[in-house]
Order: structure tokens, then C-alpha cells, then sequence
């Protein structure tokens, strides 16, 4: 079978649609396109910071929001996938790539709103379990509660901001569908279902609110594949407080620096334990 291309006997599934290339249709990638260890993002530029850090790259494919780069870093397979913004998206690029590699680890490198007053912008945040406040996971897994972030994914994470003394917070979670009322966010021209969302998630000592992380990691569990996820983010607002660092690009840069760094000494933890396994 040529790299990159889905072998089928009777012609692509409309369950499962392939493109005139032999790629799975959304993310454009086939066999041989990703790597065991896949780093995700929404931001297609993050996605190619987080490469510029790797010795090489080797597979590059994009459509509509979703990129895909592939390469190593220090000897270890790695792909970044960048896949916009949402859970609907999320959920795209974990059935497609899953179908590309079926053992597979994702990461999620992403941003998110803390709602802690102690957690600082620049802060880093674990997610230990994730509240499904999405709708999009639940048509894979029933819901039983806040969806666990893999235990060895977990570990390398927590060990990597160790490591590299970087200032982090581990605890729960909770994904939404969007980012303004969904969020508890009052804005000009549009009603809230939920104006007391931030206090209420507070008092119950979430850490943080974001739009994808509960679907990484109810689709891993839930799959028959061989998945395993777990996620950091980079705080960009504090809820509670106030701060913020959406209009000041220094200051999000230099935190998501070091998110990346994390995120990669995360991968050569991950990888030396697989190998050791």
C-alpha cells in the first residue's frame, strides 16, 4: 500500500469518507502520516512553533482548519495536529487519525481561562479529569462523570513541569461547547443561560474552562483502540481576577514557550517509559 493512502476492497465507507488522494477526508491524512505520539492544538500557528523545535519534518498536510505535521524530535516519531477551535472539530481529528494509527497518544497543548484566584496568567494547568459540558463526546460515551486523563500521560506531564520548574496547577476541568455564554460570559447583544457559571465552577474547585480537552479523553477511553490522552493548558485570563494577556503578545508568548516546552520533555518521559515497558 502506497504511504498515506486508506487500502479499501469495495470502494471508500460513506461512514467513513476518503478523498480523491485515498486520505481520510477531513484531516487529509492517511497510513503513514502520523506518528504514535500526536501534540495537538486549535492554532495552526502553534502547531508550527511546536515543529520548529523538532530535528525534522517530514509529512506535511493540511485542509480547511485541520494541519498536520510529522517529524521526530531526538529520535522519537511525533505529529502535531492543529484543529481549530471546538469540540466537533476534536472529535474529527481522533476518529480520522485514530483510523491513520490505532495506537496512538495524544497531548493536547492548549489555552484556557482559569477559575482560581491563586492560578496566574502564564500559569500552566493539568487536566486531571474533565467535565463533559459539550455535547459532541457523549454520542461515543455515555456520561459517568468527569472523562480521566490517561494515568501515564498524566505522570509525564505533572514530571515535565517538574523537571523544568515550570509554575503548574493539576486538577479538573471543565470542557464547553463555546467560548461566550457557554462560558458564563456576559456580552453586548446576547443572553446567558448560565450567568453564575464562574462562580459555580469555582466554588466546586475547577481549575479551569476550555473547549476541547473532555472529548480527548472520553473518545481515548471509550475507543477499542489502543488510546491514550491527556492535555496542559496555558492560562490566557483569569476568570475570578480579572488579568489577562489576550492584547499583550510578549506575555503569551513567553507562556506559550514554556507550554511547549513542557509538552516536549512530556513526549521524551513518555517515550523512555513506553520503550522501557
Amino acid at each position: 500500500m502506497t504511504p498515506g493512502r486508506v487500502a479499501t476492497q469495495n470502494g471508500p465507507s460513506p461512514d467513513l469518507p476518503v478523498n480523491e488522494h485515498g486520505r481520510y477526508y477531513h484531516i487529509n491524512c492517511g497510513p503513514g502520516d502520523i506518528a504514535p505520539y500526536v501534540f495537538t492544538c486549535g492554532d495552526p500557528a502553534r502547531a508550527r512553533r511546536l515543529a520548529q523545535r523538532w530535528d525534522r519534518v517530514q509529512v506535511r498536510r493540511r485542509y480547511r482548519e485541520f494541519l498536520t505535521l510529522t517529524g521526530e524530535y531526538r529520535g522519537i516519531p511525533v505529529s502535531v495536529m492543529a484543529t481549530g477551535i471546538g469540540p466537533d472539530n476534536t472529535a474529527i481529528a481522533v476518529v480520522e487519525a485514530a483510523q491513520c494509527a490505532p495506537a496512538l497518544t495524544f497531548i493536547r497543548l492548549g489555552s484556557c481561562g482559569a477559575l482560581q484566584p491563586h492560578i496566574r496568567v502564564g500559569d500552566l494547568v493539568i487536566t486531571q479529569a474533565a467535565i463533559r459540558d459539550e455535547q459532541t463526546s457523549h454520542y461515543y460515551a455515555p456520561d459517568t462523570g468527569p472523562a480521566p486523563a490517561h494515568p501515564e500521560v498524566l505522570h509525564a506531564l505533572i514530571k515535565a513541569a517538574e523537571d523544568l520548574h515550570a509554575p503548574c496547577h493539576a486538577g479538573l476541568t471543565c470542557t464547553t461547547s463555546d467560548f461566550y455564554a457557554g462560558q458564563g460570559r456576559r456580552v453586548p447583544g446576547f443572553p446567558t443561560s448560565e450567568p453564575g457559571k464562574v462562580e459555580r465552577l469555582q466554588r466546586a474547585g475547577v481549575l479551569n474552562l476550555e473547549m476541547e480537552m473532555s472529548v480527548y479523553l472520553a473518545l481515548a477511553q471509550a475507543s477499542s483502540y489502543r488510546l491514550r490522552a491527556g492535555g496542559i493548558c496555558v492560562v490566557f485570563t483569569n476568570r475570578v481576577t480579572g488579568d489577562k494577556a489576550f492584547g499583550l503578545k510578549r506575555r503569551r508568548q513567553e507562556a506559550e514557550r514554556r507550554l511547549l516546552a513542557v509538552g516536549l520533555r512530556a513526549l521524551e518521559i513518555l517515550s523512555a517509559r513506553d520503550a522501557a515497558a
